[in-house]
C-alpha cells in the first residue's frame, strides 16, 4: 500500500511539473498534459501509428532477445574462468562507454538500411550490460558450490547449466532491466538516423514539421511502455531474489 501511495504521489508530481513547464514555456516547446493524452488517443485510432509500433516491436522484440541471451552466454563463459573475467571486465566497461551513436556508420554500412541495421544498433546498447551483471553474478557464486560440482565431476557445461546459470538468476534480471531500457533507446536511436518506419522515425518526421504534439505524443506512449516493462522485470527481479 506504501509502494502504491509513493507511485501516485510521484505520478502526480510529474504531471504538476509537466504542467507548469508547458504554461512557462507554451505550445511551441511543449504541450499540456491533457492535450499530449488527447492527441495520443486520436493517434492510437490511426493504422499508421500501429504499423509504426508494430516495426518498432519487431526490431526490439529481436535486438532484446539478442541482448539476453548473447549477454548471459557470454558473461557465463568469461565469468567461469576468473582470468578472462579480470581481463575481459575493463575492456567491456571501455566497449560501453564509447558513444555508439558514432559506431552507427559503421552499423548501416555492414548491415544496410532495413530492420537488420536497428536490431544489430538497439544490441550494440543491451547486450554489454547483461554481459558484466552475468559475469559478476558467476564471480560471487560461493566456492562451496564449485568444489561440490568438482566433486561430482560435472563437466563445463554442466557446471554452467546447473551451478552457475540458476545463482544467477538475480543478476540477470537486474541486468535485463538495464539492457532492456537501453536496447529500446538504441533501437528508437537507429530508427531516427536512418528508417522509414518506426516510431522512432515517426519522431523525427514530427520534429521536421514542428509538430510537437506527435512528439509529446509518442514520446508519452514510450514513457508508459518502458515504466510498465520495468515493473514487471522489477517484479520478477524481487520475486526472484526471495
Amino acid at each position: 500500500m506504501r509502494r502504491l501511495v509513493d507511485f501516485i504521489l510521484l505520478l502526480v508530481g510529474i504531471v504538476a511539473a509537466w504542467q507548469i513547464l508547458h504554461w512557462i514555456a507554451g505550445d511551441i516547446a511543449l504541450t499540456s498534459p491533457l492535450d499530449t493524452v488527447e492527441h495520443l488517443g486520436k493517434l492510437l485510432g490511426t493504422e499508421r501509428f500501429w504499423l509504426n509500433v508494430a516495426e518498432t516491436a519487431r526490431a526490439f522484440v529481436a535486438a532484446a532477445l539478442i541482448s539476453l541471451i548473447g549477454g548471459v552466454a557470454l558473461g557465463v563463459v568469461l565469468g567461469l574462468s576468473r582470468t578472462s573475467a579480470i581481463v575481459s571486465e575493463p575492456i567491456l566497461i571501455a566497449l560501453y562507454s564509447l558513444p555508439k551513436v558514432t559506431l552507427y556508420p559503421l552499423v548501416l554500412l555492414c548491415f544496410g538500411l532495413g530492420i537488420s541495421a536497428k536490431i544489430a544498433f538497439g544490441a550494440m546498447h543491451g547486450l554489454i550490460p547483461v554481459t558484466i551483471f552475468t559475469m559478476k553474478a558467476i564471480l560471487q557464486i560461493k566456492p562451496v558450490y564449485w568444489r561440490t560440482a568438482e566433486t561430482m565431476r560435472l563437466t563445463p557445461g554442466q557446471m554452467a547449466w546447473h551451478v552457475a546459470l540458476p545463482a544467477v538468476i538475480p543478476e540477470v534480471l537486474a541486468g535485463a532491466r538495464l539492457g532492456f531500457s537501453l536496447t529500446l533507446l538504441g533501437v528508437l536511436i537507429g530508427e531516427m538516423f536512418a528508417s522509414q518506419r518506426g516510431l522512432g522515425f515517426m519522431i523525427t518526421s514530427a520534429m521536421g514539421l514542428g509538430d510537437i504534439a506527435t512528439i509529446m505524443a509518442v514520446a508519452l506512449f514510450l514513457s508508459v511502455f518502458a515504466v510498465s516493462a520495468n515493473a514487471l522485470l522489477l517484479l520478477l527481479d524481487r520475486t526472484a531474489a526471495r
